[in-house]
């Protein structure tokens, strides 16, 4: 089929309108992106197709080239017929088994914290604690091609890692994503004008020690939401936001996910869920000049003693510090898959031009 076929065009038209990323998740598996393989005991590996390898297991191999090419949802057996359904990683999957040098935002608190947040198309949005990059992909593929996401870091490689994870599910960089290393309450202020951000979301220790910033760039109207793991955070945050006065009166909540056992009629909950993973917390701020409406029923203790106070602290919450050697695995890992891609297209290219005709 020529290049000027209207077919071609139109196709081509497509992938032009389409949003960023959109047009690597649809069509036949193609050499560089991840796959999902299930076997017939429901367990999942994650490969990169790259041409000329193979996925090895104690049960043979299959060649990555008999995957290229084929429909996503497809049957492929291995050289001694394990079966195998190959289907393109979901969102939910991808977050779950990506790299990694921090605990990621699972899937059910990043769908709260897009709706709950309203993050719409086109809005203008700030993060800090950015991790692994997990809430960040939610975030972008929330606000599109449109809107602006400004993401900030304060370890640089906790940022190549996100990076890296962002660029594989896009097939690319986001046009609408910028990242920045440096403490949030800095700069943020120094980076973004007064009023200019719609949405908020902090996923950090010691939130309340952003209020200035976040009342300073958050527009009037505009929403902030937190992700904190304890409830001496979650009361210590609120108590700020109230002492402060430039916002609504803030509501805090958690979810749990228990999945269903369905086999015939043996239905029942499954024996495990996912259970507290953090406390989200949403207020938005009031225009300036207004000050929040007092609650008519005060609590009995608001006021934090020491022991409260350093019962935030990483290694009072449980945090595990991370090596060095570990974070820079992963950030290696998470740039893989779009170096693999990188260098097919390079060597499709060189290849499609030593075919061409000479003239």
């Amino acid at each position: 089929m020529s290049q000027n076929d209207p077919h071609n065009a139109a196709e081509a038209a497509e992938e032009t309108t389409l949003p960023h990323g959109a047009a690597a998740r649809r069509g036949p598996f193609r050499a560089g992106e991840r796959v999902q393989l299930t076997d017939d005991r429901g367990r999942m590996n994650t490969i990169t197709l790259t041409p000329g390898t193979a996925y090895h297991t104690h049960k043979g191999f299959l060649n990555h080239d008999s995957l290229i090419g084929k429909a996503e949802g497809s049957m492929v057996h291995s050289n001694v017929g394990q079966q195998y359904q190959a289907l393109r990683p979901l969102l939910s999957d991808f977050v779950l088994s990506m790299p990694r040098g921090a605990a990621v935002v699972y899937p059910k608190d990043a769908g709260q914290i897009i709706t709950m947040g309203d993050i719409y198309p086109g809005a203008r949005v700030v993060e800090a604690g950015v991790g692994s990059g997990a809430l960040s992909i939610s975030l972008l593929r929330a606000v599109g091609d449109s809107g602006y996401l400004h993401s900030f870091e304060r370890r640089q490689e906790f940022a190549d890692i996100a990076r890296g994870n962002v660029e594989t599910i896009f097939d690319g960089p986001h046009p609408a994503w910028k990242i920045s290393l440096g403490d949030f309450q800095d700069e943020v202020v120094a980076q973004e004008a007064p009023g200019s951000i719609d949405r908020v979301v902090l996923d950090m220790l010691a939130p309340w020690e952003c209020l200035d910033a976040v009342a300073t760039v958050l527009a009037p109207g505009g929403v902030w939401i937190n992700y904190v793991a304890t409830v001496t955070q979650l009361s210590r945050t609120a108590e700020a936001i109230r002492a402060d006065g430039r916002f609504t009166e803030p509501d805090a909540w958690e979810s749990m996910v228990r999945g269903w056992h369905l086999e015939g009629l043996a239905v029942r909950p499954d024996h495990r869920m996912v259970a507290h993973t953090g406390f989200l917390m949403v207020t938005r701020r009031l225009a300036d000049g207004v000050t929040g409406m007092p609650l008519k029923r005060r609590a009995s203790k608001t006021d934090f003693a020491e022991e409260d106070l350093n019962a935030w602290t990483p290694a009072a919450v449980g945090e595990r510090s991370v090596s060095d050697k570990k974070l820079r695995r992963a950030a290696r890992d998470a740039s893989s898959t779009v170096q693999t891609r990188r260098n097919i297209s390079s060597a499709e290219a060189d290849e499609a031009h030593d075919t061409l005709p000479e003239h």
